[in-house]
């Protein structure tokens, strides 16, 4: 697995790179080879924020975690990571992408309700209208939502534009 570790409004140093990619690192056997971990330290004000996202042929597993201590933001992600592997393991293994995972690594004994149904509830129609992103937001907000779906008048492709925990705005562009 390849690392690439950041650090926001922190240095990060050798200690922290070192306990992050041995953190991370016990995940290696569920992925393969060329997966990438992208592995962010941040602080904000007090709160000390570890993020890890590993990609691999389009699979994506994120968490983020915020604590008063770093190390203990870092022992909460893994935790995380865990759990979504291990509720997800059957899912990960044989519906997503087999070639960004290696499903014979996926045997946990452990007894965990993986079964979990996808039930959809609710589905909205609504017609897409060509505008830009400030359009977009306003238009979201008048909605008091915390995403948009929308089609973005200057690339001509379907986009998502959201809140983000900060109170700032995102935006997802397909990439083809």
């Amino acid at each position: 697995m390849k690392y690439t570790i950041r650090g926001k409004q922190v240095n990060v140093t050798q200690a922290m790179h070192d306990k992050a990619v041995k953190k991370i690192g016990k995940f290696e056997r569920f992925f393969k080879p060329d997966a990438e971990a992208v592995i962010t330290f941040k602080v904000e004000k007090d709160r000390y924020i570890f993020e890890t996202a590993i990609y691999s042929d389009g699979t994506i597993i994120r968490a983020e975690e915020s604590s008063n201590d770093m190390y203990a933001s870092m022992d909460m992600v893994v935790e995380k990571l865990e759990r979504q592997i291990r509720k997800h393991k059957t899912k990960l293994g044989k519906q997503l992408r087999q070639e960004a995972m290696v499903p014979e690594n996926f045997n946990i004994n452990e007894d965990i309700d993986e079964e979990e149904d996808y039930d959809i509830v609710k589905t909205k129609r609504f017609p897409l209208k060509p505008m830009n992103t400030e359009e977009a937001i306003l238009q979201m907000n008048l909605l008091s939502h915390n995403f948009y779906v929308f089609i973005n008048s200057d690339t001509e492709t379907v986009n998502v534009i959201y809140r983000r925990k900060d109170g700032r705005y995102g935006l997802i562009e397909p990439e083809f």
